[in-house]
């Protein structure tokens, strides 16, 4: 899914922000980006949502390197990818229904669908009775749930999150990540970046942690069995 070899980044002429990174993510993996405040976290999702171009090394991602795809591709490659920013990008002169639909319309869904679909996935994350309210009428909290279920309504092959439960409760938090998790059952390779040790602690998803420009993996713990009832 995703293979980044030798691959640094920089803004402008400043220093490397991130330097030497190599690995891979298998598809239908599911991993936390972590490390300290300006570690080089929101750079790394930039560089795997195409938004920025490496200063060296190579990135491919669905098997195909990142350098040689022409513009007329990218529109298509990044429709493969859902992207939950930590400033939401909503359309403010749209719905919540509408900003949530909008990957569904761009695809070609029929509307019928995508209102039934919309609906009930902003229902699932606590939205059912703001299906028609604008983002600027919203809190910070509802804005990130609206920008989840844009992100994953499509089913991507591969959803980034930047801290996609920071702006919700634990309840809320929890819910979300279910949510996450049952995409990532359905086949979805996902990253999401948190600083939430918490969240980190009770999901025993590996991790890519990035500490002074270089990325570390650390491997997930296997997941608590129920303990079987007696006879």
């Amino acid at each position: 899914m995703v293979r980044f070899e030798d691959v640094s980044a920089r803004y402008g002429r400043g220093p490397d922000v991130l330097s030497g990174l190599t690995f891979e993510l298998a598809a239908g993996s599911f991993h936390f980006l972590t490390g300290p405040s300006g570690a080089g976290k929101s750079t790394l999702l930039r560089l795997l949502y195409l938004a920025l171009r490496p200063v060296t090394g190579t990135i491919e991602l669905f098997e195909r390197d990142v350098a040689h795809i022409s513009r007329q591709e990218l529109p298509a490659l990044r429709r493969r990818i859902g992207v939950v920013f930590q400033d939401f990008r909503l359309i403010g002169h749209l719905s919540a229904l509408d900003n949530v639909a909008l990957p569904l319309r761009v695809a070609g869904a029929k509307e019928v669908q995508i209102r039934d679909h919309v609906a009930e996935l902003l229902a699932w994350v606590g939205l059912a009775d703001h299906l028609n309210d604008l983002p600027p009428t919203l809190s910070g909290g509802q804005q990130q749930r609206i920008a989840i279920a844009r992100a994953v309504i499509g089913r991507p092959s591969l959803l980034l999150a930047d801290e996609p439960t920071g702006n919700v409760d634990d309840r809320i938090a929890m819910r979300l990540m279910y949510l996450f998790e049952e995409l990532n059952k359905m086949g979805t390779t996902v990253v999401i970046a948190t600083h939430n040790d918490g969240l980190v602690a009770r999901f025993p998803h590996p991790q890519l942690h990035l500490e002074g420009g270089h990325l570390f993996r650390v491997p997930g713990r296997p997941r608590a069995q129920k303990a079987r009832a007696r006879a």
